[in-house]
């Protein structure tokens, strides 16, 4: 389970999960992939931070769940030591009898800053023209608005042949609480994987 381990290894990222106002970015399927749905799936948040990743693994794993797919908490089979050494990282998944992992890690959170013009009433003025009617001049003012975008990488594993069936990575607009965001971006990445038949949802 090498490129398991590795994407493990390497992210020291906190978690920061999606809501509404999360978009997927670009996406990748294996269109080699022949093994049918999923039927239990381990959720795993890479992160340094405890309480915000088993937040998210509870709220994913339930949005499975509700879905239809039996979705597991990662946390339950994989604590803290087990996640930095191979042995211990396959000894939980397997233990967990999940047929895919679902890994998702954050990329970095950028802040951006927009700048607007707004026209607004300015000192009034008399017109010469038009039966001499008196109004405010208009006057621009410029407006600096700054905002964070969350890109996140989220990737679906075959347990059974440790390859990367689904990847994709999203952003979000203004990330709050984990525990806000996690639901919404949840459902956009079970109904991407619905769509691509690697999970069935309850019709």
């Amino acid at each position: 389970m090498s490129k398991l381990s590795t994407a493990v290894l390497a992210c020291a990222a906190l978690l920061v999960a999606a809501c509404a106002s999360t978009s997927l970015q670009s996406a990748w399927y294996d269109t080699s992939y022949r093994g049918g749905a999923f039927k239990r799936v381990i959720v795993v948040g890479v992160g340094a931070n405890v309480a915000n990743r088993r937040v998210f693994e509870d709220i994913f794993a339930q949005k499975l769940s509700t879905s239809g797919v039996q979705g597991i908490p990662g946390y339950q089979f994989l604590p803290d030591d087990a996640r930095v050494n191979e042995p211990g990282w396959n000894a939980g998944v397997a233990q967990s009898a999940a047929d895919a992992l679902l890994l998702v890690r954050v990329l970095g959170v950028d802040t951006k800053t927009q700048v607007t013009t707004t026209m607004v009433p300015g000192p009034a003025f008399y017109g010469p023209y038009y039966g001499g009617w008196w109004g405010p001049s208009m006057v621009a003012v410029p407006e600096v608005t700054s905002y964070d975008v969350a890109n996140v990488e989220t990737s679906l594993f075959d347990v059974k042949t440790h390859r990367i069936v689904w990847a994709g990575t999203t952003q979000t607009f203004n990330p709050s609480t984990v525990a806000q965001e996690t639901p919404g971006f949840a459902d956009l990445i079970i109904k991407q994987l619905a769509a691509r038949g690697l999970i069935e949802q309850k019709k």
